[in-house]
């Protein structure tokens, strides 16, 4: 998931928000998979939440080795990060270790292009109950409707459900397939292939919408150069 993004022995620091979305007395399992992947990797870890971030970093001999933060806070993240630290996202990770992160970056170009009326699928793995302000079903839709200025029609499907026919849609937003195997995510990335729509993942749209999805690509080299080659035209 990580371990080959920091050295053995080395810092990661973990930016977890604790919102409404977050389990009572638990963190979500993105961030537990990641703290234990850390720790099979001979990484130690430190976790703060967004307002003691700069604290962290002040108090720190020496700079993270890698910097990962919760997508909604990404663009403080990347604001408050010093130069020449890497940083990304829990589902930016997952866009790596359950599906294609270089075909979820080329998704994510769509989104510049998307007009009134459009149709956009939001897909997310699990079936938990929609809370207030929920990533999925309010913030991201608030987002892409900022982001472009333009009227569009947004769906969700939740659990297994994924529509058959994906040819009505102008793009694809999955979640970041915390419930899923590699398998199931990479399915859903060929059905949209086949189909001739765009597919990313909530880390990569969400960094996209913040304007700051370069500087998270940054461990991802493979990536990096397919956003910089879209990005240049």
């Amino acid at each position: 998931m990580l371990g080959d993004l920091a050295p053995n022995g080395g810092h990661v620091m973990m930016i977890v928000p604790i919102d409404y979305e977050a389990p009572k007395g638990r963190l979500i399992l993105p961030q537990v998979q990641a703290i234990r992947d850390c720790l099979d990797n001979n990484q130690y870890v430190t976790i703060v939440k967004e307002a003691d971030y700069l604290r962290s970093l002040e108090n720190c001999k020496k700079m993270p080795d890698l910097v990962v933060c919760d997508s909604q806070v990404v663009d403080f993240m990347v604001a408050n990060t010093p130069a020449g630290v890497s940083c990304t996202t829990f589902s930016i990770l997952f866009a790596r270790l359950k599906g294609d992160i270089v075909k979820l970056v080329e998704g994510a170009a769509a989104i510049n292009g998307l007009q009134n009326g459009d149709k956009v699928l939001i897909a997310e793995s699990c079936t938990h109950h929609a809370v207030e302000d929920d990533i999925g079903r309010v913030k991201i839709p608030r987002w892409l409707r900022t982001k472009t200025g333009k009227e569009l029609e947004i769906n969700h499907v939740a659990g297994h459900d994924f529509p058959a026919d994906l040819a009505e849609y102008k793009l694809v937003v999955q979640c970041g397939g915390c419930m899923n195997n590699r398998r199931e995510v990479l399915s859903r990335i060929s059905r949209c292939e086949q189909a001739g729509v765009p597919i990313t993942n909530y880390g990569v749209c969400i960094s996209e919408l913040k304007g700051v999805l370069e500087k998270v690509l940054e461990p991802f080299p493979a990536a990096l150069q397919k956003y910089r080659e879209i990005k240049n035209g």
